[in-house]
């Protein structure tokens, strides 16, 4: 009933705004996914050896061991792709905006845009400083963690029309 109670404080605009962009974002880590799953050659590797951050040494720790480099790369193609999916369909869609915002976040502490970094690593096409759009995407999908956007218009409304059973 919590959920349905936090549905109805929103504004029909509002809750076609929020599944638009769990949609949109879930679209592009869905492609983003499937052509790193349909491309036999694609490894983290690269991106994992130009990592700048105060990460970087535990990522280039993963992409100088075989194993380990092999399971991250699955889990990062299918991750992105099963995470796009869910939000796509709205299929367990708090857990997927969750996953989804880690995975980000992830990528975003691999080479953020900080001064004084090289910036010529940037996977965006552009230059941002301290904030740039893999860390904004980040952040919304935490925001749409807090929403049950897949209560409005996706498949977890068969589990809340299930659990009213």
């Amino acid at each position: 009933m919590k959920r349905i109670n936090e549905i109805k404080t929103l504004s029909n605009f509002q809750q076609i705004i929020l599944v638009i962009i769990r949609i949109m974002i879930g679209w592009q880590l869905l492609y983003e996914g499937f052509v790193k799953v349909m491309d036999p050659n694609w490894s983290s590797a690269g991106f994992l050896n130009g990592t700048t951050g105060f990460m970087s040494g535990f990522f280039g720790w993963i992409s100088s061991n075989p194993r380990i480099l092999s399971v991250v790369d699955i889990l990062n193609e299918w991750g992105l792709f099963l995470i796009g999916l869910c939000l796509i369909l709205g299929l367990f869609s708090k857990v997927s905006s969750l996953l989804g915002a880690i995975l980000l976040f992830l990528y975003y502490i691999g080479n953020p845009p900080l001064p004084g970094l090289d910036f010529s690593m940037s996977i965006e096409g552009g230059n941002s400083l301290i904030i740039n759009r893999t860390l904004i995407e980040s952040v919304t999908l935490l925001f749409l963690y807090v929403f049950p956007t897949g209560y409005i218009a996706g498949l977890d409304m068969l589990c809340l029309f299930r659990k009213k059973d």
